[in-house]
Formats: structure tokens, sequence, C-alpha cells
């Protein structure tokens, strides 16, 4: 039992090695680090959700960006790993998105026949329970099209939508100030709407 526990240890050692080793290449400007964060923050995220269902009796009422925080101080303990925290919130706030789109194409499925399989995760825990599937595809369309000429900004919608972030908690986030993230914000916004009219009007 006590090998058995130690190489327990060794593994959730390594893992964690892994993940700071990551996100201090990711705060050094690595973009593939960054991108192999999201899956580790995806099933972080999956997982935290599931165990915190099952326990807590208010649980279908937890904000997306109560479990962001906890995956973030579950993956990066201790204060030096700090400065990947823009980079583990871009990478968070994709997983969250991701989490968002299976459920809302698995519930789209299911509306038009498809066969529904039980995976074990309550969905509703994500952010913006009430949002309606249609929207949430729309939204993410529309999220990849403002990436490819502002990234930035729509890295502030990504943070604001699918996480439930305040514009002050995206500023800190993203490492920028609150009066440009306000200003990403409102000009994002305003471009969605405008697509969201154009999408309508098609």
């Amino acid at each position: 039992m006590k090998d058995i526990l130690s190489n327990h240890r060794i593994v959730m050692s390594d893992s964690l090695d892994n993940v700071t080793q990551m996100l201090s290449a990711a705060a050094s400007g690595d973009k593939q680090a960054a991108e192999d964060l999201i899956p580790i923050v995806y099933a972080e995220l999956r997982k935290l959700a599931a165990w915190r269902l099952k326990r807590e009796p208010d649980a279908q009422t937890l904000q997306a960006t109560a479990l962001v925080h906890e995956a973030y101080l579950r993956l990066s303990p201790g204060e030096q790993q700090w400065d990947g925290r823009q980079h583990f919130f871009s990478a968070a706030g994709e997983a969250m998105r991701r989490i968002l789109i299976d459920r809302a194409r698995r519930r789209k499925a299911i509306r038009h026949g498809g066969d529904w399989k039980r995976t074990g995760f309550v969905d509703d825990v994500i952010a913006n329970p009430e949002s309606q599937d249609e929207e949430i595809l729309i939204i993410h369309e529309f999220i990849d099209r403002l990436a490819q000429i502002e990234p930035r900004k729509a890295e502030v919608v990504k943070l604001r939508y699918f996480v439930g972030m305040t514009i002050e908690e995206c500023a800190e986030a993203l490492g920028i100030s609150v009066p440009t993230a306000k200003r990403d914000w409102l000009f994002a916004r305003a471009w969605l709407l405008r697509e969201w009219k154009r999408n309508e009007s098609a």
C-alpha cells in the first residue's frame, strides 16, 4: 500500500510539474504551451464540476468563474505560478467554450432524434444555464470570426460570455488595464450585434 501511495504521489507531482512548465512557457509567449493547456484545463473543469455537483445541494447555481479559479489554484499551486495567469485564463475560457458547445450540440442532436448517452457530467453547472443552445453556437462562430481580426477582444468576449467574468476580472486575467478591457468589450459587443443582425437578415 505504501508503494502504491508513493507511486501515486510521484505521478501527481510529475503532472503538476508538467503543468507548471507549460504555464511558465506560456507566460514567456510559447503559443504551443498555451494551446497544450486547453485539454488539461478542460478535463479539470469537468472533474471539478462533477465532484462538486455530487456533494453540494446548491451546486446547480455554481458559477463557471468559481470553477475556473479553483481549477487554476489546483493546477498552479503557489504564488510563483501567477505569472502564467494570463495564458491559463485564456486556456480556461477556451475550455469553458468547448464544454458549452459540446452541450449545445448534444442537446441539439437529441432534439433532432439523435441518441443520448449519459456522460456523468451535469452541464448546467456552466455559466449562462438559461442561454439557448442556438445562441451559444452562433456566438461561438462569431468569436472565431472576431479572433481573426481582433484576437484580444475575442478573448474578452470568451471570458465574459463563457466564464462569466466581470470587466475587472477580464482585465486582471488578460494583463490589461480596466479601461482597455472596457473598450475591448464595447467594441466586441457592437461588432457581435452587427454580425447578429446580419445573420438574422441572411
